[in-house]
């Protein structure tokens, strides 16, 4: 599944300290294998080049808990 600016997801990392929040998709890169990765903004900060496999599409109700 690919994702768009805006695109509510939650990041499944270990090694992040954002690992299980819900964030926002700020930016869409292709890589030069043809890969997007994205920029994902959260309340406390924001990661980088993030490889799509991490993602998954927040439900709306997640998405919702997170803005409180």
């Amino acid at each position: 599944m690919s994702f768009e600016k805006d695109d509510k997801v939650v990041l499944n990392d270990k090694h992040s300290e954002f690992d299980g929040e819900t964030g926002t998709v700020t930016q869409v890169i292709e890589s030069m294998f043809g890969e997007p990765t994205y920029t994902i903004s959260f309340d406390e900060g924001q990661e980088v080049g993030i490889a799509e496999d991490q993602l998954e599409a927040a439900d709306d109700e997640a998405a919702a808990e997170d803005d409180e």
